[in-house]
């Protein structure tokens, strides 16, 4: 059998034994559906991920660009763009509690898919609004974050019950690739619509409404199915069972968090990177969705790529995860073309491993019925790391590249440390 990480276990801290609430049997996706059962709801909410992320990582490849034409400067751009991300991470430390607390897994993550829905596409509006534009795309950027942070630990308890049944790390990397279909879509989407509109960008914003309602039509479609199901009660319908006597989430979850907190930090922002190409004259603005979408492309395959480590090696195919984010600045900043799109490759790579291996050992390192309380702390943690980190990139970028790189590897460096510590403390099955 192959190495696996620890689960958490009042009886013991052994790699492999399931904690008490994991053997809790349990109707909807594990019993009654089976693995068959599993896989319709990884690869439902994988179809409604990929059309929601061609809205808002459609829009997102063009947010450097946009917020650059309404006047924002490129600590702006680095601000607006990194508090966005911190509110999609430090808000989930509400929204995960309340997801276990009141079960209300579907209602969260329908009102969460919602913003993002309606938000994106009005920022269509913004280059309409003269001085006001600038303020209102920075409150519709925030608002779209907002339907992220309410969604995403609800609906990453969902995945991750239907998940574990066929594997985690497989079952969350496939969800990821499909995520990534989208991701890439959205940006190719946006591309040709700015082309054909002779480089505006309001038009390839006002188009993303298409894949916004597809995709709200998809989940209302999923938790009606979820509903109608004999096997309603288990994690498709109302989530993971709910027990009592929560205890306090594990130290060794807690130092996971912080490590990749600071891959977070070290990680740029899309926005920040998107603004050096245009500003360098390194692509055009109605380019930058392209090498968006590519990175995109890159990312998807690294979640597939590392999920299957995950569940075939372990934990420790995480400690790339470094390397990779430590390897963006200076290739991204470091020059022409080629190493800017390598730089970009890389930097969705990342994303990629975060979005989906990360998630797999957040969901071995904690009680079944505590998934959706360690999302929402685990983005808290990284929220905080993105919020310092888009501030502080920004500013580097201003004032000197070669520190950028610097403080990059050297806060990269730490969280390898920190990271092997943790994995280091996994034992293999016995």
């Amino acid at each position: 059998m192959p190495p696996e990480v620890d689960r958490v276990d009042d009886a013991a801290d052994v790699v492999g034994r399931p904690s008490a609430v994991d053997s809790l049997p349990s109707r909807g996706v594990g019993a009654a559906g089976g693995g068959g059962s599993a896989w319709r709801v990884v690869v439902g909410f994988g179809v409604v991920s990929l059309a929601a992320d061609m809205v808002y990582e459609g829009a997102r490849s063009i947010y450097g660009p946009l917020l650059a034409s309404l006047g924002a400067s490129a600590v702006v751009v680095g601000l607006v763009t990194g508090a966005g991300e911190a509110a999609a991470l430090v808000l989930r430390l509400v929204s995960g509690p309340l997801a276990d607390r009141t079960r209300r897994y579907w209602s969260l993550t329908i009102l969460g898919y919602g913003l993002t829905a309606v938000c994106v596409p009005l920022l269509a509006v913004t280059p309409l609004l003269g001085g006001a534009g600038l303020a209102v795309a920075a409150a519709l950027i925030l608002a779209e974050r907002l339907g992220k942070a309410i969604r995403s630990p609800a609906k990453s308890a969902l995945l991750a019950d239907a998940a574990s049944r066929v594997g985690l790390g497989r079952g969350l990397g496939v969800h990821k690739a499909l995520d990534q279909v989208g991701a890439f879509a959205g940006p190719l989407l946006v591309a040709a619509v700015v082309a054909m509109a002779a480089g505006s960008l309001w038009p390839g914003l006002a188009v993303l409404t298409v894949p916004g309602v597809l995709a709200m039509l998809l989940l209302l479609t999923i938790r009606a199915r979820a509903d109608a199901s004999p096997a309603a009660g288990g994690a498709t319908a109302a989530g993971p069972p709910s027990v009592a006597g929560r205890k306090p989430l594990p130290a060794r979850f807690h130092v996971f968090a912080a490590a990749m907190a600071l891959c977070t930090a070290g990680l740029v922002t899309f926005g920040l990177i998107g603004f050096h190409l245009v500003r360098a004259g390194v692509v055009a603005a109605a380019a930058v969705p392209l090498v968006y979408a590519a990175a995109m492309a890159a990312g998807a395959l690294a979640a597939l790529l590392t999920g299957l480590l995950y569940d075939r090696a372990g934990p420790w195919v995480l400690i790339a995860l470094p390397a990779l984010v430590a390897a963006v600045p200076a290739l991204v900043f470091g020059g022409g073309l080629p190493l800017a799109v390598t730089g970009a490759l890389v930097w969705g790579a990342a994303v990629g491993v975060q979005d989906s291996t990360v998630k797999a050992l957040v969901a071995d390192l904690v009680p079944r019925e505590r998934r959706a309380t360690a999302y929402g702390v685990f983005a808290a943690v990284q929220g905080a790391g993105a919020l310092i980190g888009g501030a502080a990139a920004g500013l580097l970028y201003e004032f000197s590249l070669a520190n950028l790189v610097v403080a990059v590897v050297v806060t990269q460096a730490v969280a390898l440390v920190t990271l092997v510590g943790v994995l280091a403390r996994t034992r293999p099955a016995r």
